[in-house]
């Protein structure tokens, strides 16, 4: 039986540098941060288990560390495709974002 949407929970995981999407309470996949020189919040690369693929949840995940990230007043260096697709497709109010030179904003 496939999980409801109301069992999707996206957090924060600092001890591990992450954003966490959880189905019920299986790990289904993340986006991963570091902290650089300059104090930005860079996001090199998200992950979604095989088996909770086709459900969108690297889109939830990045969705809601990019809102967090805002609130949060971080500045976010996106290098994963996935975030840079989200960034590209999606406004995030009040959102600090460094593009860096090898990745095409256009």
């Amino acid at each position: 039986m496939p999980a409801s949407e109301d069992q999707i929970t996206v957090r924060r995981n600092d001890d591990e540098a992450r954003y966490e999407v959880w189905v019920g309470d299986v790990l289904a996949g993340f986006t991963e941060f570091s902290l650089d020189s300059r104090g930005r919040y860079v996001y090199p690369h998200t992950e979604t288990d095989p088996a909770f693929r086709g459900r969108g949840l690297a889109q939830k995940v990045v969705a809601e560390a990019m809102s967090d990230s805002a609130r949060r007043g971080e500045t976010v260096v996106p290098l994963c495709p996935v975030v840079v697709r989200y960034l590209r497709e999606n406004d995030v109010p009040g959102l600090d974002i460094d593009w860096p030179s090898r990745v095409k904003t256009h």
